[in-house]
C-alpha cells in the first residue's frame, strides 16, 4: 500500500520531492526512497512528516550535491559520517548513506533487493523491508523508540522476510534484533509465527553460548543512543563501541554529540 502523501502536503512540497529524485535521477545517482513512504508500502500504516528520506551510499554523495546545487539547490554534509540535505526555501530531502551510528551503511545489497513502487507519481525504489529492520532496530534513543516500526513492519512482512540476510545484517549486534523479536511474540501472541522458529532458535541458542562475561569492558549503549550511554564511557571506565568497532571516529562521535543540544532546542 502506497502513502497518499497529497492529502496532506502542500502542492508545493510534493513538487520540490518531484523535482528532487528528478534532479537525481537525471544526475544518474543510484538512490533509494525509505522514512514514512516505504514505511507505509510495507506496513500501511502513513505517517505524513516533513522529512524525505533518500538512500545513497556514502561515495555517491558527492555527486548528488553537486547535481542539486546546479539545479539552483542548498546542499550540505550536516554530519560526515551519514547524513547530508539538500534544501530549497523550508523545504528539504535528507540525503542519508549510513544510520546515526555508523551501523546500517549503505551498500550494494540495498539496492539488489529494493522495491520498485511510486511516490507522488513518480517510479521509484523503495529501500528494502530488512534493511529498514536493520537500521530502525538498533535506535532506541530516550526521545525516539523505532521499536513499533520494527513490530509492525515484522507483522506485515516477517513471513517474506530473508531471515538469513537480517541476521547477517545485525553481524554481532544480533542481541539487539533478538530482543525485538522476543517484544513482537508479547505485542503480536497471535501472530508469532511470522518470526520462523529456526530464527527464534539460533539465537536462542547464541544467548546460551554466551552466558560468561565478555572479557573486555564495553558499552554497546552508544550503538543504540548517543546520549542515554555517556555517563557509562565518560565517568564509568567503559569503552564506547562505537570506536572499539571502527563505526565511527573521535571527531565524528564529538560532532554527533554535539548535535544533541541542537535537536534538543527544536
Amino acid at each position: 500500500m502506497a502513502a497518499n502523501p497529497e492529502a496532506v502536503l502542500s502542492e508545493q512540497a510534493i513538487r520540490f520531492y518531484r523535482q528532487a529524485m528528478a534532479i537525481m535521477t537525471a544526475a544518474e545517482v543510484p538512490h533509494l526512497v525509505g522514512g514514512a513512504y516505504a514505511f507505509a508500502r510495507y506496513t500501511g500504516i502513513e505517517r505524513h512528516t516533513k522529512d524525505f528520506d533518500v538512500f545513497l551510499r556514502e561515495e555517491d554523495f558527492g555527486r548528488a550535491a553537486w547535481a542539486f546545487q546546479k539545479a539552483g539547490y542548498k546542499a550540505e554534509l550536516s554530519f560526515p559520517h551519514w547524513l547530508g540535505k539538500a534544501y530549497k526555501g523550508e523545504d528539504f530531502v535528507d540525503l542519508i548513506f549510513s544510520a546515526g551510528n555508523g551501523v546500517a551503511r549503505v551498500d550494494e545489497r540495498w539496492f539488489e533487493h529494493a522495491v520498485k513502487d511510486q511516490v507522488f507519481g513518480v517510479d521509484v525504489e523503495l529501500i528494502p523491508a530488512e534493511e529498514m529492520i536493520w537500521s530502525k532496530g538498533l535506535i532506541m534513543e530516550r526521545e525516539r523508540f523505532d521499536g513499533a516500526d520494527v513490530a509492525h513492519v515484522i507483522r506485515a512482512v516477517g513471513d517474506r522476510l530473508d531471515w538469513k540476510r537480517l541476521l547477517e545484517r545485525y553481524g554481532k549486534y544480533w542481541r539487539a534484533l533478538y530482543a525485538h523479536l522476543v517484544l513482537f511474540g508479547f505485542i503480536y501472541p497471535s501472530d508469532r509465527e511470522k518470526i520462523p522458529a529456526w530464527v527464534i532458535d539460533e539465537l536462542t541458542d547464541r544467548v546460551r553460548a554466551e552466558k560468561t562475561n565478555a572479557d573486555e569492558k564495553v558499552c554497546n549503549g552508544t550503538i543504540i543512543s548517543r546520549q542515554q550511554y555517556l555517563k557509562d564511557i565518560q565517568e564509568w571506565g567503559y569503552a564506547d563501541a562505537r570506536l572499539a568497532d571502527n563505526l565511527m571516529s573521535e571527531e565524528e562521535i564529538e560532532l554527533w554529540t554535539a548535535g544533541i543540544a541542537v535537536d534538543g532546542a527544536k
